[in-house]
């Protein structure tokens, strides 16, 4: 079992840790979390895309699956590390160099909802480069799906994307509609009922082969 301490410094974030962790960082070495990390639920993270640095910090998170939001390759390293923790990737492509469609967004990010609300997944991360627009519309996305307030929901997209607020990203959250990915799910996927009393409720025993855009290894 390892100790660990959240220390902060201006706007950076460090973990030590004050125990031993096998393979992660030896004690009294800080970990450091990846750019925007911060956690959604229980067990469900979000953060810019994570570097080697980072990882001894993901390994304390004891994930099962990653969500990447990005269309580039995974890198070399971090998909052997993943492979080394048994950790599952999931990717939907969003291309980042130019603001996306409301379509183009609806359909991608239902799809990786599909992913990110089967509990069997979780704990899971969700990441694209920065942490800010991609991700936060899929988790803008999943507080409409827990009946958050529209006004809550952009609030915290705008929170993590600061300055560089989208217009698309807030017109995509103001006008996506859950029933229609409610509907889809009633037979094939866990579903929360009150995340903060924890209370999960399986819909249907069958499983699932998710036939979206999914890279897994």
């Amino acid at each position: 079992m390892m100790d660990l301490m959240i220390m902060k410094s201006g706007a950076n974030e460090t973990v030590e840790n004050n125990g031993c962790g096998g393979d992660g960082a030896s004690a009294g070495e800080p970990f450091v979390p990846p750019i925007n990390f911060a956690n959604v639920e229980d067990r469900i993270y979000r953060s810019g895309f994570p570097q080697p640095s980072n990882f001894p910090f993901i390994e304390t998170l004891q994930l099962r699956s990653v969500i990447y939001l990005c269309p580039e390759p995974y890198p070399r390293e971090n998909l052997e590390f993943l492979k080394a923790h048994n950790i599952r990737l999931f990717q939907f492509g969003i291309d980042g160099t130019r603001e996306p469609s409301v379509d183009v967004l609806r359909n991608i990010i239902t799809e990786a909802l599909k992913v990110l609300i089967d509990v069997r997944i979780h704990p899971v991360l969700i990441h694209c480069k920065r942490g800010k627009h991609r991700t936060g519309c899929l988790v803008g996305s999943l507080r409409k799906v827990q009946n958050w307030c529209l006004s809550s929901v952009l609030e915290e997209y705008k929170l993590y994307a600061g300055m560089k607020s989208r217009d698309t990203d807030l017109k995509f959250l103001e006008t996506y509609d859950v029933s229609y990915l409610r509907q889809c799910l009633q037979s094939i996927i866990y579903q929360y009922h009150g995340y903060g009393s924890k209370k999960r409720r399986l819909l249907s025993g069958e499983d699932v082969t998710h036939k979206s855009r999914i890279t897994s290894i």
